[in-house]
């Protein structure tokens, strides 16, 4: 594979983010010092990841065209969306509201489903390259899901 697909780089950015904080708890960085924490650290990553683009001028326009057509104001949409991604993962970084922030990000995870399914449906790119396929993205977003339920836990 001599790119990633759209999906990999959230994929990376948790299985990656999960293994070097909890590594980091091991050896003494108490914050991290659980599966738990670790994991909510590996989701702040993947959401200032998957966040961040969302205000890029060339990942914006591929966010704006994934909307689905009967949703109004996509542009708005995807602004909004963006900013609950990175107050999502700035709240799984702060213990007490960690558990209402991870459930509050799986739920915006489900909400958002529809666009992935639109562009896979479409036919559309991101950043240049076509969108994961619906198969390995739902089976990404369950995971994604998943692993924010584990962290509200």
């Amino acid at each position: 594979m001599t790119r990633l697909e759209d999906g990999m780089v959230p994929f990376i950015a948790l299985t990656g983010g999960f293994v070097v904080a909890r590594l980091l708890g091991l050896v003494g960085v108490d914050a991290l010092d659980g599966w738990q924490p670790a994991l909510r650290a590996a989701l702040a990553l993947m959401f200032v990841v998957t966040g961040v683009p969302h205000f890029l001028p060339s990942w914006r326009r591929d966010f704006v065209a994934m909307i689905p057509p009967a949703f109004p104001q996509p542009a708005l949409l995807v602004t909004v969306t963006g900013v609950l991604e990175l107050a999502g993962a700035a709240g799984l970084l702060l213990p007490p509201v960690a558990p209402f922030a991870a459930i509050g990000l799986a739920l915006l995870m489900v909400a958002m489903f529809p666009a992935n399914v639109s562009a896979a449906r479409r036919g559309l790119t991101l950043a240049g390259r076509p969108v994961t396929s619906l198969p390995a993205r739902t089976a990404l977003q369950v995971l994604f899901v998943a692993a924010a339920v584990a962290a509200a836990a």
